[in-house]
This record gives C-alpha cells, structure tokens and sequence, in this order.
C-alpha cells in the first residue's frame, strides 16, 4: 500500500489520472506525455480500467509501464462491473507482480440473468472493499466519493453515510468525483468527520481545456457545475474559441487549487484527460507560489 502510506506521510502533493487509450498505434503519443507529467513528480498517478474489462489487459501494461520505467507510484482502478472472485484475484495478482499495491474500488452495475438475479456478489463498491481487503491485506485501497452527492443517492446524508461504510470496510483514503465549487469539498469533509472519518479526503480537479470536453464529461460523471461558471465558459469560447477557453479554465483552476490548498486539503487529484501543457503549466506555477515545496 504505497500510495495510501504516502498520502498519510507527505506534505502537501498532487496527482494525476490516466486513462491507457485502447489504441496501441496511440500509445508512444500517451507515453511522451505521461513522461513529461511524470518529470513534475507527482506523489502517484491513477490509471482507469475499462468496465467489464474491456481495456483489462491495457490497464494493467500501462500501470507496469509507468511504474517500471517512469517511477510513478499507481493507483489502479478496479471496478464492479461484471465482476468475479476470480476476475478480481486475477488482476489484483497481477498489479503486485509489477509492484502496484494501491487500488480504487469501484461500484458499478452488477450483471444479471433473465430473471434478474445477480450473478456476481460485487455490485457496489464496499462489496470490492471488504473482499480485497479480508483477501490481499497488504493492498492500499481508495474509495470515489461525491461532494455533490452520488446521482443515485437520495439524498447527500445518505451518501455520506454509504461513503463512511465504504471506509469503515477497509478503505484507506477518499478520491472525490471532480467539482467546481470548493464549498461542496469542504463540507463533505465536515460530515465525514462527524461521523467519526478520519480517513484523507483527496479532492480531484479537472481543469476546463475545451468546451466539448467539458461537456463530455460532465455528461459522463453527472457532476454540477455553477452556472456562472458555465457561462463564462461560453463567453470564452465565443470570443476566442478553445484556446480562450483554456486561458479561462487555467485561471479557474489554479484559484481552486490554491483555495483548497490554503484551506487544509492534503492535496489534489488532477484529472488530466491524457493532456500534459494545461498540467504541467499549473503545477509550475503553483510551485513558483509557494505550494508542493
């Protein structure tokens, strides 16, 4: 459990996530740029794992890859989806054989028959949890959590509790979903610790490259975003396409990092969406203000 030692260990730090592109002829493009984020030492970098596996095998080659030959310590995500005892024991096996001992457990839809039973015992993520931790003990194991609430969730009390028995289970640090409003963050922290958490809480950043990919994954994950933000994005794009949306998302980022920094985060996640110059220009100039030295 490398990473989840470091994160109680370090002082203030930063991350990065990949996700390992299915391609192959697009992989020495990934791996330039993972090695010029890797030259900023981050404390670790997560890498995505397709669901049902359909990128299992590049998962797994990519953490090896960056582990082994850049030095970054990995966090592997690990999911529900489809899942087996047998499924799980293969890959979290592998991970150690290539020195990954850090996973992120998470949920997903459960498979079904046509009666719709279950035909997995994995269908949410305290259920990955409690499985590898009774199982691999010597594994580090993250958890996602929803500042804004999960989508399903009915309310942000009830997600908070579910969070903290994911945690109870096992779990050693909190991942959250992206947000753009820090109150969110720091109130999520605050109900944690009511509820006697003292487990870190990593708060993930996504810094705004483009228009289109902001809505992409906003889309994707369900996450809010203020409405004043959103259109200030638009108003970048209007008057100079994406290249004034990156300058726009740029300032915003490196305020919300500095905000969450100054105000006790232990650090922060950065979603990098495989992209290096937006990363590497805010790590450089939060350094020069004074953070992650």
């Amino acid at each position: 459990m490398q990473v989840a030692q470091n994160i109680n260990e370090a002082g203030q730090f930063f991350s990065f996530e990949f996700f390992p592109p299915k391609d192959k002829s697009t992989w020495p493009v990934f791996m330039e740029r993972a090695a010029r984020l890797a030259a900023l030492k981050p404390l670790f970098a997560s890498v995505t794992y397709g669901a049902g596996g359909t990128s299992h095998d590049n998962s797994l080659e990519i953490c090896s890859l960056l582990k082994k030959d850049m030095g970054i310590d990995i966090l592997a995500h690990l999911t529900c989806v489809g899942a087996s005892e047998q499924s799980i024991d293969e890959f979290v096996s592998r991970l150690c054989e290539t020195g990954v001992s850090d996973i992120l457990a998470l949920g997903g839809d459960g498979v079904k028959d046509a009666n719709g039973e279950g035909q997995s015992r994995f269908f949410h993520a305290s259920d990955l949890v409690e499985y590898v931790d009774d199982k691999f003990s010597e594994v580090g194991i993250a958890v996602a959590g929803y500042p804004g609430g999960h989508p399903e969730s009915p309310s942000i009390a009830k997600d908070i509790e579910i969070h903290n028995s994911k945690l109870s289970k096992g779990a050693d640090f909190t991942m959250t979903q992206l947000f753009f409003d820090n109150r969110l963050y720091f109130d999520y922290v605050d109900r944690l610790a009511e509820l006697g958490s003292t487990a870190p809480v990593i708060p993930g950043v996504l810094p705004i490259q483009s228009l289109s990919s902001l809505r992409r994954i906003m889309s994707l994950c369900g996450a809010g975003i203020p409405g004043d933000l959103y259109c200030g994005v638009e108003k970048a794009f209007e008057k100079g396409g994406d290249e004034a949306v990156m300058e726009f998302g740029f300032d915003f980022a490196r305020k919300q990092i500095s905000d969450l920094l100054d105000r006790g985060a232990p650090g922060v996640h950065i979603y990098s969406l495989n992209r290096a110059a937006m990363c590497e220009r805010l790590i450089t100039d939060l350094k020069g203000d004074g953070y992650f030295n």
